[in-house]
Parts: C-alpha cells; sequence; structure tokens
C-alpha cells in the first residue's frame, strides 16, 4: 500500500486535516504543521477534499479547519475519522442559534 498520501492542515490548533487525493481505509497518512507532527491511521476512505479528524473530537466541541470554528461535533469522533455532516454539526448562517453568524 502506498505511505505517501498528501493531506493539508494549515493551523497546528486544527482538528482536521484535507485529503489532496483520495485515500483508503487503513491507510496512515503523515500529517506535518508547523509544530504538529502525527501519523493518522483513518478508519475509513477518505474521498480528495474530505476531511479526516488528526485528534479526538468530543462531542460538542467546536471543530478548527484552517484555524476556524467550522461546526460542533454531532457525535465522539476519533483520530482518523472522516469528519463530515454525519458527525459535524454547521454553526454559520444559522438563525436558531443564539449569536450565530
Amino acid at each position: 500500500m502506498k505511505n505517501d498520501y498528501k493531506a493539508l492542515m494549515l493551523n497546528p490548533k486544527d482538528h482536521v486535516a484535507v485529503a489532496l487525493e483520495p485515500i483508503p481505509t487503513g491507510a496512515v497518512v503523515k500529517v506535518v504543521c508547523q509544530y504538529f507532527q502525527k501519523e493518522i491511521e483513518l478508519k475509513g476512505q477518505i474521498e480528495f477534499g474530505h476531511k479526516f479528524a488528526v485528534r479526538p473530537i468530543s462531542i460538542g466541541e467546536d471543530i478548527l479547519k484552517y484555524g476556524e470554528v467550522i461546526g460542533s461535533a454531532s457525535t465522539n469522533i476519533e483520530a482518523g475519522d472522516h469528519v463530515h455532516t454525519h458527525n459535524l454539526e454547521g454553526k454559520r448562517g444559522r438563525g436558531d442559534r443564539v449569536g450565530g453568524k
């Protein structure tokens, strides 16, 4: 199995990285961003442009991508999990939330 899959993480505080190519289940991806460096084993296939967790994220916790909050975890998410609409609740443009933008 190929072992040099590419992923993008722009801020070392981010919770997710973005796949720059399709990455199969079980692949180990080395994610490097400034002082953050970690090898992540993917728990499922990640398509190009999709996100995967680089650290555990607790239910209700804000999820950071590119240094910005993109939503909150609707379930507990483990490192290597696909992060998408099934486990991420968006916060932007929500009129039903106090202080929503």
